[in-house]
């Protein structure tokens, strides 16, 4: 726990000083999970900013004291608040997670989706290389786009080679489609804040450190449609099969299911950060992919785990037809292109913070369902139980 009273230790063998950390985006999936991890195992305190607090009420209650003397709530919306700039200089160091991070939106949403992840960062970035503040920015490994191999034959040798495949931070190009797959809004509003954050570290001395996350999985990811968040719209995977499966309703396979994805546990991820939080001689200047490549499913594979998963985790078999095939069109709408694979290196983080993930992708889908069945699956019968109106 954090008053323990023993001297935390960085990698270097140095004591770790007590933090002010600003968190922009701290009521949300990743946020509430970091300010878990801040708040249990560390002596830092939060400024935790958001427009929404129900991930983090646990946080926030006064029994809680211990904590509560550590955390602060600000509601705000980076967008349009004068408060912004004062909380970044009250603190010691500012995580921007502030993002429309849905798939489903980039594509139908695409200005809300460049305006989130580009210009509302922009002020962020401003603040702190003014100021003289460290920044760790939140970015994704859709930066990256499609692999080189996409791009051969689907027989072709080559595309078997990792150096055709697997993601580097520091040499790996950045391939999106065409102006019209207006799903690339997303990847390149995070590309350019990229650009941005690296341009104000070469010419302005601001201290960064970009996280690239490959997609992270746990409690609390997204919501429920109707039962938590929005009644309508559509999560990412994990929440939308959640949901499926929740229902007794077959898991949509976007595409037949072919693309390529890595998993990892949100609670192995927050270690990573908590390393690039507590090493700044050692994160400064990097970008750093944090995902698990031993974890590679295509999402068909996925949809047929989770359906093995929650049969486990919630004693129901599952139903005749768990899966069926929808275009993409039909599902994400006009303008959604994808990616084939996304495996990360782990080279420069297991260099610089020694840190490598742990939890299989069987685990980590036993610990998400079984949350999200208990927290979830009496509201969603009381829901589809309600007698239709004639």
């Amino acid at each position: 726990m954090a008053n323990n009273g023993a001297v935390r230790l960085d990698l270097d063998g140095k004591p770790i000083k007590p933090l002010t950390i600003c968190m922009i985006g701290a009521g949300g999936f990743i946020g509430s999970h970091l300010c878990e991890k801040l708040l249990n195992e560390t002596p830092h305190k939060v400024l935790a900013l958001d427009v929404y607090n129900d991930k983090i009420k646990h946080l926030l209650e006064p029994d809680t004291s211990e904590w509560a003397e550590r955390i602060q709530f600000h509601r705000i919306n980076i967008k349009h608040d004068s408060r912004l700039e004062g909380l970044v200089k009250m603190a010691d160091l500012t995580i921007n997670l502030a993002a429309i991070c849905t798939p489903a939106d980039y594509n139908t949403r695409p200005l809300d989706t460049i305006y989130s992840n580009f210009i509302d960062a922009l002020p962020v970035v401003k603040y702190c290389s003014e100021n003289n503040k460290r920044l760790i920015h939140f970015s994704t490994c859709e930066v990256y786009g499609k692999t080189i191999g996409s791009f051969l034959p689907k027989d072709h040798p080559l595309r078997q080679d990792p150096d055709f495949y697997v993601l580097k931070e520091d040499t790996s190009p950045c391939i999106f489609g065409s102006i019209e797959k207006q799903r690339w809004s997303y990847a390149c509003a995070k590309q350019l804040i990229e650009r941005l954050v690296y341009a104000e570290g070469a010419e302005n001395g601001l201290e960064f450190t970009i996280v690239r996350p490959f997609n992270w999985i746990g409690p609390r990811m997204d919501f429920i449609p109707g039962i938590e968040g929005p009644s309508e719209g559509v999560p990412r995977v994990l929440a939308c099969f959640s949901n499926n499966l929740l229902r007794r309703e077959p898991l949509k396979l976007v595409d037949g299911g072919e693309s390529q994805r890595t998993f990892i546990y949100i609670k192995d991820a927050i270690e990573a950060v908590l390393l690039m939080i507590e090493n700044p001689e050692r994160a400064n200047g990097h970008i750093f992919n944090v995902g698990n490549p031993n974890n590679e499913v295509t999402v068909r594979q996925l949809a047929e785990m989770m359906t093995k998963v929650y049969s486990k985790v919630s004693g129901e078999t599952a139903i005749e037809s768990p899966t069926i095939d929808v275009s993409s069109k039909e599902f994400y709408g006009e303008g959604y292109d994808d990616s084939d694979k996304r495996i990360p290196d782990m080279t420069i983080i297991n260099r610089q913070l020694g840190w490598n993930p742990k939890t299989s992708l069987w685990d980590l889908l036993e610990s998400t369902l079984t949350y999200q069945h208990r927290t979830y699956a009496e509201a969603v019968k009381k829901a589809t139980s309600k007698p239709v109106a004639s």
